[in-house]
């Protein structure tokens, strides 16, 4: 069987190195070829060691109590190489009216779930924490069309929820606009929270108390999980795996059209044969890919926008920074007019990411909400990161480390209607044999979804393809 992968990103290298899995299983012959447009593989993952410090460009975990990268980790033997997070600070702070607020202990993304620490905190006024405990007595919203998710947020939680911590939690992960973030798409859990239990706060007070508590069996690994040495390892180890001559760097693909029973690859110069491709790009690479193919398949792809970012990591000397660091980051609000998103201590959060007496500090820019200010150039970027640092944190002194990286339409934004797009997308696909999409454009955008869309993707093609011509 000859099968093709478009794209070098983890979902194209998970993807690749299922195919490569089953074939050996059954015992098939494999002809595995992956192009990738860039000189390097890994997609926005990136790690680099300077003067001691670990920086991640990009993603620099990925999340445990979704099953399937850490089950990749354990396939590929290196789930030894992975550490936790240090669980002591695990505590975020909200910037907002000059100061740090605490989130509350126990809040859970959007609700709270600890009644003492959420009265006690000086994040929210007594107004608005008057309003979340409305919840506990609201009736259930009607189900009908999708809900964006700050539309669900101020319908239950009220206007300071969403604009103190859900908004900003949600800037953190999707780097998006909450009132046009799809709910269903994004976080079915609170949608099905509402259904099942009518109020979310009570529903996750006692999901809380079903969970397995720190220490007891099935915690071994705290939420976020990283690799010691970088998230850069997960690429390597993957790429080790696969067949030699496997990968093909810096190769750019023109387009995709049938030939015959298979597909044909088009390239700059020259062409693949195969029965079977995977198209592991983002979603307006596939639509530039798939126009000839299918146009309809093409225009919905398009449809999918994205969002650019920046991340701006900083290495300082433990005693120029005046911050106890005892939390793994900071989350600010759109309505503080600050130019981060979020700051993540990204030394307190993991082990081994600063020299002995230093400190890492990430900062993250731009998102939906935010695009005009990647328009700076890069000193501007670094400049105005550096002076909301000394605001938040007192750091007066220069970094003895920067960083910049740019992540231009980078992350995928799952808007109101997302998931039936996505339904009809595939609807239509199923129709074009030997032909599938992976990534983090679809059903999730997290490294443990991509890992999933690509070894799905990879699965159904070994699956559906005539494995003998």
């Amino acid at each position: 069987m000859k099968l093709v992968v478009i794209g070098g990103g983890i979902s194209g290298l998970a993807a690749a190195h299922r195919a490569t899995e089953l074939a050996r299983e059954r015992g098939l012959a494999l002809d595995l070829t992956l192009l990738e447009a860039r000189d390097r593989l890994g997609g926005t993952i990136s790690t680099e060691r300077a003067d001691g410090f670990l920086v991640e460009a990009g993603p620099d975990s990925f999340l445990s109590e979704k099953p399937w990268a850490l089950a990749l980790c354990r396939r590929l033997g290196v789930e030894d190489r992975l550490v936790r997070t240090d669980d002591r600070f695990r505590k975020v702070y909200v910037w907002r009216g000059g100061r740090l607020h605490p989130l509350p202990d126990g809040f859970q993304l959007l609700a709270p779930t600890r009644l003492a620490p959420f009265v006690a905190s000086s994040l929210f006024s007594w107004p608005g924490k008057l309003r979340m405990a409305m919840d506990l007595v609201l009736p259930r919203g009607g189900i009908g069309e999708d809900e964006s998710l700050g539309g669900f947020v101020r319908r239950r939680l009220g206007a300071e929820a969403l604009e103190r911590v859900a908004q900003p939690l949600v800037a953190g992960i999707y780097t998006a606009d909450p009132d046009e973030l799809s709910l269903a798409a994004t976080m079915p859990r609170f949608l099905e929270l509402e259904r099942k239990e009518r109020s979310v706060i009570l529903g996750l007070m006692r999901a809380m108390k079903r969970a397995p508590q720190p220490g007891t069996s099935g915690a071994r690994w705290s939420l976020f999980v990283t690799f010691r040495h970088g998230m850069r390892q997960m690429i390597d180890t993957i790429a080790a795996r696969l067949p030699d001559s496997t990968v093909q760097l810096g190769t750019r693909v023109g387009g995709i059209e049938r030939a015959g029973a298979g597909w044909r690859v088009g390239l700059d110069r020259g062409a693949f044969d195969a029965d079977a491709v995977i198209v592991a790009a983002e979603s307006h690479t596939a639509s530039r890919l798939l126009r000839y193919v299918d146009p309809q398949i093409a225009t919905l792809l398009g449809e999918i926008t994205y969002a650019s970012s920046a991340t701006v990591s900083f290495g300082y000397r433990r005693a120029d920074v005046p911050h106890t660091l005892d939390a793994f980051g900071v989350v600010v609000p759109r309505t503080e007019g600050k130019a981060l998103l979020a700051v993540t201590f990204s030394s307190v959060k993991y082990p081994g990411r600063a020299p002995d007496d230093h400190v890492l500090i990430r900062c993250f820019l731009g998102g939906a909400l935010d695009a005009a200010v990647l328009e700076g150039d890069d000193t501007a970027l670094i400049g105005r990161a550096r002076d909301e640092l000394r605001a938040a944190l007192g750091i007066t002194a220069a970094p003895t480390l920067t960083r910049l990286a740019r992540h231009p339409a980078s992350m995928p934004q799952y808007r109101v209607g997302h998931l039936a797009r996505i339904d009809t997308i595939e609807h239509r696909l199923a129709a074009l044999p030997g032909l599938f999409l992976a990534g983090g454009a679809y059903r999730g955008v997290g490294i443990a979804d991509c890992v999933r869309s690509g070894e799905a993707a990879a699965e159904a093609a070994l699956a559906a393809v005539p494995l003998a011509r």
